[in-house]
């Protein structure tokens, strides 16, 4: 589905998702696809993939090289106008897994995130905001999984009663349970 449609079509669960919809959407027509390109140095759209087991009690995390933190899938769409595909396809390769298949077609949470400055192959990238949409994936606990080593350093299994302030930061927390409540709500 076109990324805008998929936007325009997301019903926000808060105040917070209803204003960052707000703001992706008049960002969308004030720049057009151009958002869909890291050329877009201020804020650009990215996908990420929030990884369950089937029985949505484990999820897939990895161990992110710039952040250096635990973390869900995705990445830029660099082009592409199909986020779910995106957030399918970054999981894929930040995993290992070869077989994934989304909970639902549907957007799980709209979100505008901060990217601080930082290097990536040896290059400057100046801080900038992901206009982040996210989507539940599902993926079998046994199937083999493989470190992409341009982009983590771990790939691992993390049962939901971890996502604590003990291992997450806030603001992690905050997203990571949004998605955790909208999986739950689908399987209900």
């Amino acid at each position: 589905m076109d990324y805008r449609i998929a936007i325009e079509k997301y019903k926000p669960v808060n105040e917070q998702e209803a204003q960052d919809k707000k703001v992706i959407l008049e960002y969308i027509k004030y720049f057009g696809d151009n958002v869909l390109l890291r050329d877009n140095e201020i804020a650009h759209i990215s996908s990420s993939g929030f990884i369950m087991n089937r029985t949505l009690d484990k999820v897939l995390l990895v161990h992110h090289n710039i952040r250096n933190v635990w973390s869900w899938t995705g990445g830029h769409a660099d082009g592409d106008k199909d986020m779910l595909y995106v957030s399918i396809k970054e999981a894929k390769e930040e995993t290992g897994l070869t077989q994934i298949e989304p909970l639902s077609e549907d957007i799980a949470t709209v979100d505008i995130l901060p990217v601080f400055r930082h290097r990536k192959n040896s290059r400057f990238v100046n801080a900038h905001l992901h206009l982040s949409v996210a989507y539940i994936l599902i993926a079998e606990e046994k199937a083999a999984l493989h470190i992409c080593e341009e982009e983590n350093t771990g790939v691992d299994w993390f049962s939901v009663d971890k996502f604590t302030k003990e291992y997450f930061s806030e603001d992690d927390l905050y997203l990571y349970n949004k998605l955790i409540t909208f999986a739950r709500s689908l399987s209900k």
